[in-house]
């Protein structure tokens, strides 16, 4: 995968969580639509567990892009 499209699929991640944890997204997953999302785990989660599941799904993210810009045979 070459830099920019590993940028560009970040940055569309990024958007996605940053739409969950504070454009009201996760009161919008709420139900079956997390399960749909996040997984089958995910599907009686209130809104603030929804909401730190997309941190911590934001932060292991944001350490992949940073190791992927340096070692390219690891963006896949």
């Amino acid at each position: 995968m070459s830099l920019i499209a590993w940028v560009i699929l970040f940055l569309l991640q990024s958007l996605f969580y940053k739409w969950v944890l504070s454009w009201g997204g996760a009161q919008w997953l709420v139900g079956l639509k997390s399960a749909l999302t996040f997984g089958w785990m995910s599907w009686d989660w209130n809104t603030e567990q929804i909401r730190f599941y997309a941190l911590l799904l934001w932060i292991i993210a944001s350490i992949w892009f940073v190791i992927g810009v340096f070692q390219p045979n690891l963006r896949f």
